[in-house]
């Protein structure tokens, strides 16, 4: 990927790749966990997302278990949502399990979506 981390991006970069960044998170929205009816945005496994001016995409992301039977059709089904979105040039994932997922990264929509207390 070409220097995403050191992209430096004006305002005017971001407000130009605002809906861009929306349309990836949508395609993100669109992959849901296997074991859990919720999509893995709102379930919180996405730690990090990152568009440089190329629109290449940056995502660093976790699993609700480091063993999950299914990570790598997951990480398929991502991989090929955020590059079918219109705009972006290409993606890269890194899975990492630092910090370990937790129930406190659940969205409000997610907490509501399980039956939990949004307030939690």
């Amino acid at each position: 990927m070409s220097d995403i981390h050191n992209d430096i991006l004006t305002p005017e970069d971001v407000k130009a790749l605002a809906p861009l960044y929306d349309a990836v998170v949508l395609a993100l929205k669109q992959v849901y966990d296997p074991e859990i009816p919720v999509n893995i945005y709102d379930l919180g496994l996405v730690y990090e997302l990152q568009i440089n001016k190329q629109k290449e995409v940056y995502i660093k992301m976790t699993f609700t278990a480091p063993n999950c039977p299914m990570a790598d059709e997951v990480l398929a089904e991502v991989q090929h949502n955020v590059e079918i979105t219109p705009g972006v040039t290409k993606c890269e994932i890194e899975l990492t399990f630092d910090p370990v997922w937790d129930q406190s990264m659940l969205s409000d929509e997610a907490r509501v979506a399980l039956g939990m207390d949004p307030d939690f």
